[in-house]
C-alpha cells in the first residue's frame, strides 16, 4: 500500500501542469527518484507519420535522440503496435531491440494509451538482465496510465494556446495590412508577421507574372537559394502545384519530392498556400522548415486564412498603384508626367547626396515638331509621340524615369548614372529616333537633348534642369539633330566671352 501510495503523490505531481515540457520532466524525475531508472526515453507518436520519436530523455545518446521508430519495429515499436508492455529481461537474445545504450542488457516498453490510442511510449532500459520484476511491470503499468492523460492534457494545452497565438497573429496581420497600401512595405510587414506568429524558419511571398511565379519577399533564417531573378518557370516545384491545384500543397519531407526546386538550402519541410483573390490566382505564400514532418493538418486552415488576407492585402495594393500611375501618367503617352517628374527629381537627388552616387538628366526636344504637326495633322503628330516613347523605353534602362514635361518636350532621370554615360545613352536615343521610320511621316523625325549631372552642373532642383535646358537649347541653336552638355556648352560659352 506505501509503494502505491507513493505512487498516486507522484502522479498528483504529474497531472499538476498544463506544460508538455514540466510534464515530461515530472515523468523523467519520477522514474529516475521512484523506480531508479537511469536511461528512460519518452517517445510521442505522430499522427501522420505513424512514427514514434523520443522527446525527452535521460540516458539516449545523441543518435538515438534523432531515431524514428515505426509501428511494428523494434520494441518500442511493437508496444505501441500491441498496446500492451514489451518486456525484454535480455535483449542480446531478443531480435527486436534496437540499440539506444551500449550498457543496456534488459528493456521494458510500456504504451501510453488515451481511450485506447497510443499518444506515445514509456521506455525504460536497465544494465542489468531481467531487472523488471512484475510487481515493477505493474506498477509502471498503473503510473503510464497516468501519465497518458497528463500528456494528453499537455498536448490539448499546447494546441489551444497556440491555435489562441494563430488567432491573435491572424487580426494583427488583417489590422497591419489594411493600414499598408505601398507593396514593398506590405510584403515585407507580411513576412515578419507571420514569422513571428507561426513556428516556421522562413516566410517567402511569390508574386504571378505571365505564367512564372517571381520572389517579391522574404524573411527568415534560411539560406536563400533561390534559381536566377527569382523565377520559378510555369510547371515547376511545390508552388507551382498550388498554383495549379489552387488549393494548399504540403510536404513534410523535401527530400522526396520528384522535381523539387529549392527556394532555400535547408528546407526539409514546406508548405505552399495560393493567394487567391475574387477568383484569381495572383501568387503563392510559401513557409519553410529546417525540421522534416514540421507542418500537421490543424496548420493548413488558420494558415489559409492569413494568405486569404494577404491575398487581399496585395491586390488593393496593386489596385492603389494603379490609381497612383494613373494620378502621374501622361494622358497621350502613358509615361510620366511632370507631377511625377517633380516628386521623383527631389527624391534621387536626396539619395545621389546622401550616398555619394551619380545622377544625369536629360532633356529631349522633338525637332521642328509644329512643321509636322502643320503638315500632317495633330493625330500622326500624337502617334509620333507615342512612338518616341516607345523607342525610349526600348532603348533606357528599366531604372531610367522617363516624364513628358510638356508639349514635345522630355525629361529623362538617371539615378547613378555619370555624365559620360548619359551622354552616350542619350546619343544612342539620338540615333534610334533618327533612323526610326514614322509611318506618314514623309522626313525623318530628329531629335535635340541637352545633359547635365549633379552636382557638378547643378546642386539643386532649378540648376540642375535648368543647365539641361540650356544645353538643349544650345544643341537647337547648334542645327538640331545633336546632344550637347552642359559642362561643354558651358566651357563653350566662356570661350565665347572671352
Amino acid at each position: 500500500m506505501q509503494k502505491i501510495a507513493l505512487l498516486y503523490d507522484a502522479s498528483q505531481a504529474v497531472l499538476s501542469t498544463f506544460d508538455l515540457d514540466e510534464v515530461l520532466s515530472q515523468i523523467l524525475c519520477i522514474m529516475r527518484d521512484y523506480f531508479h531508472l537511469q536511461h528512460v526515453a519518452i517517445l510521442l507518436m505522430d499522427p501522420e507519420t505513424q512514427t514514434l520519436r523520443a522527446r525527452m530523455h535521460a540516458g539516449w545518446n545523441q543518435e538515438s535522440e534523432q531515431l524514428h521508430i515505426a509501428l511494428g519495429h523494434g520494441l518500442i515499436g511493437t508496444a505501441a503496435k500491441l498496446r500492451r508492455p514489451i518486456y525484454a529481461p535480455d535483449v542480446t537474445s531478443d531480435p527486436r531491440y534496437i540499440r539506444t545504450i551500449p550498457t543496456t542488457r534488459s528493456e521494458l516498453a510500456v504504451p501510453l494509451l488515451v481511450r485506447n490510442e497510443v499518444v506515445g511510449v514509456l521506455d525504460c532500459q536497465s544494465d542489468v538482465p531481467n531487472f523488471f520484476d512484475p510487481e515493477t511491470i505493474d506498477l509502471l503499468m498503473l503510473f503510464s496510465t497516468q501519465a497518458s492523460i497528463a500528456l494528453q492534457n499537455a498536448q490539448l494545452y499546447s494546441q489551444e494556446r497556440r491555435r489562441a497565438a494563430q488567432l491573435e497573429a491572424i487580426n494583427t496581420l488583417a489590422r497591419h495590412t489594411t493600414a499598408v497600401l505601398d507593396m514593398d512595405e506590405l510584403l515585407e510587414q507580411s513576412c515578419s508577421t507571420i514569422l513571428q506568429a507561426f513556428p516556421v524558419d522562413h516566410v517567402a511571398i511569390l508574386l504571378l507574372e505571365e505564367q512564372s511565379l517571381f520572389l517579391r519577399a522574404q524573411k527568415g533564417r534560411l539560406t536563400l537559394h533561390f534559381p536566377e531573378r527569382g523565377e520559378i518557370p510555369a510547371g515547376t516545384g511545390l508552388t507551382h502545384r498550388a498554383v495549379d491545384s489552387g488549393r494548399p500543397v504540403v510536404e513534410n519531407d523535401v527530400t522526396t519530392v520528384t522535381g523539387y526546386v529549392p527556394g532555400f538550402a535547408e528546407t526539409k519541410s514546406e508548405m505552399c498556400l495560393p493567394l487567391i483573390s475574387q477568383g484569381e490566382t495572383i501568387g503563392v505564400l510559401a513557409l519553410e522548415s529546417a525540421r522534416a514532418g514540421a507542418f500537421t493538418p490543424n496548420d493548413v486552415q488558420p494558415l489559409e486564412s492569413v494568405a486569404d488576407i494577404c491575398a487581399t492585402a496585395i491586390q488593393n495594393a496593386r489596385y492603389f498603384d494603379h490609381v497612383r500611375h494613373m494620378a502621374y501618367a501622361d494622358g497621350l503617352t502613358g509615361i510620366f508626367n511632370r507631377r511625377y517628374f517633380e516628386m521623383r527629381i527631389a527624391e534621387e537627388m536626396e539619395r545621389a547626396r546622401r550616398y555619394d552616387n551619380a545622377l544625369a538628366l536629360i532633356m529631349v526636344d522633338l525637332d521642328h515638331f509644329k512643321r509636322l504637326n502643320d503638315e500632317f495633322g495633330h493625330l500622326l503628330g500624337d502617334e509620333v509621340l507615342r512612338q518616341v516613347t516607345t523607342l525610349f523605353g526600348q532603348n533606357l534602362r528599366k531604372s531610367d524615369i522617363v516624364c513628358r514635361y510638356g508639349g514635345e518636350e522630355f525629361v529623362l532621370l538617371m539615378p547613378q548614372t555619370a555624365v559620360e554615360q548619359a551622354t552616350a545613352a542619350a546619343e544612342k536615343l539620338r540615333k534610334a529616333i533618327e533612323t526610326w521610320s514614322f509611318p506618314g511621316v514623309a522626313w525623318p523625325v530628329t531629335i535635340s537633348s541637352g545633359v547635365s549631372s549633379f552636382p557638378a552642373d547643378g546642386d539643386s532642383r532649378d540648376a540642375l534642369v535648368s543647365a539641361a535646358d540650356r544645353a538643349l537649347y544650345a544643341a537647337k541653336q547648334g542645327g538640331r539633330n545633336r546632344v550637347v552638355v552642359a559642362s561643354h556648352e558651358a566651357a563653350s560659352t566662356s570661350a565665347q566671352n572671352d
